[in-house]
């Protein structure tokens, strides 16, 4: 004799049969090997006992007054929703044809009377064995539907902080476009998520001098753009005190640094205070506003480009090390000399490297053909233009990388 199941893991079965003694039969043995008997003596009481709660088995006589057992079957599966139970028939029935009948309303087995107690304990078995993995899936079901639920609550916050993540960074460049005496500054800022490793900028240092930069922290996402945030502290236009970029000269007037020198320390911010594994690119200008003259440093940062009143076309630099990689890296820096109409385009390499839908970067040949083409149009419609172009090129498709750039173009006082 087979062990008594556990109270906990005990089976409900439900027998039906309009014979008293066949159902006796029956309930006795299942009873001896543990499990817990309901009988029901007609298909319409059976079903009144599933309604009230179903059971796990279903062992019914098919020929019976009334509801007949294939009929008890049909109206037991309408009941049981998502829980499944196992039904199994009693039949002195062995066509084929009144078989596939009973398999077709959703009978589960068959048991030919008269039929020995081994081979109903052994069908009680295999249905046991399909409820257990039809129990671990219907769990498994729920778990990931909640687990689901629970990934779709935390990516909705998720979103809804990287939205405002969005318009922090994107109140870093609070002003597009800026009016100076001689000169007019226009900025593009496009992450290609919600948030990016891009940042540009202009800051005033004197009615005559101003500090300019285009800057890509390395990586993509929130890291990157917290280290965007920082920096953009160390060249804040709003606050001279605390821009690295601005000292105060012999006579007490601030004065903008040597660029190479801005980069040495922002290359030791990096690798002394934020501690990261990201570094970034920078092109950093100094402008004079009254003369013209550009002091450029390229810190691994795309080449700025001129283009000349005439047209023409000038790609400057010779690249250098990104900052926050080197320990006491040193870094050069490079003059040039704008003449009024001429423009000055510092831009990220999310332009240059720009793909087509065959794979294919735009490059800086690809940079020069847009220049031209957009020669006639300044400030924020040539960034407009440029977008739409870039957008062209790419096919419509989404921006592997942040898009930014700083144009300025010099009037001359």
């Amino acid at each position: 004799m087979p062990p008594r199941l556990d109270e906990a893991q005990q089976e409900t079965i439900l027998v039906v049969d309009d014979s008293r003694a066949q159902r006796r039969l029956v309930s006795a043995q299942l009873g001896r090997w543990g499990y817990h008997v309901v009988e029901a003596a007609s298909g319409e009481e059976a079903l009144e006992i599933c309604q009230a709660d179903c059971p796990d088995f279903v062992v019914s006589d098919w020929m019976m007054p009334g509801m007949s057992g294939l009929e008890l079957c049909r109206r037991y599966r309408a009941l049981r929703g998502d829980r499944y139970g196992y039904f199994i028939l009693l039949t002195s029935k062995s066509e084929k044809g009144e078989v596939a009948e009973g398999l077709d309303v959703g009978a589960d087995d068959f048991l030919t009377k008269p039929f020995n107690a081994a081979e109903l304990r052994s069908r009680i078995r295999a249905g046991q064995r399909i409820l257990e993995m039809e129990r671990e899936l219907t769990e498994k079901k729920r778990l990931v539907t909640t687990t689901l639920e629970e990934l779709r609550v935390l990516y909705d916050a998720i979103d809804r902080d990287l939205v405002e993540a969005r318009k922090l960074q994107q109140s870093l460049v609070p002003d597009r476009h800026c009016a100076f005496s001689g000169a007019d500054v226009s900025m593009l800022l496009k992450p290609a998520g919600h948030v990016g490793g891009d940042l540009v900028g202009v800051f005033p240092v004197s009615e005559t001098e101003i500090g300019i930069y285009s800057l890509d922290v390395s990586g993509h996402g929130i890291a990157s753009a917290l280290i965007t945030a920082r920096l953009a502290g160390q060249l804040s236009g709003s606050s001279p005190k605390q821009n690295a970029a601005i000292k105060r000269g012999a006579d007490g007037a601030l004065v903008m640094r040597s660029p190479a020198a801005v980069c040495e320390t922002l290359n030791k911010l990096i690798l002394d205070e934020i501690e990261t594994e990201h570094y970034f690119t920078i092109l950093l200008g100094r402008v004079n506003l009254a003369t013209g003259e550009v002091t450029l440093a390229q810190a691994g940062h795309p080449h700025p480009v001129i283009q000349r009143v005439d047209g023409s076309i000038e790609f400057l630099g010779q690249g250098g090390l990104p900052i926050g990689l080197v320990p006491g890296a040193e870094f050069t820096e490079f003059e040039v000399t704008l003449n009024p109409g001429d423009r000055l385009l510092l831009g990220s390499d999310g332009i240059t490297e720009c793909e087509s839908v065959s794979g294919q970067m735009l490059e800086d040949e690809g940079l020069e053909r847009l220049l031209r083409a957009n020669r006639n149009l300044s400030g924020l419609k040539f960034f407009e233009a440029l977008m739409w172009d870039l957008s062209s090129y790419a096919g419509d498709q989404d921006f592997a990388d942040d898009v930014s750039a700083v144009l300025l173009e010099y009037r001359g006082l």
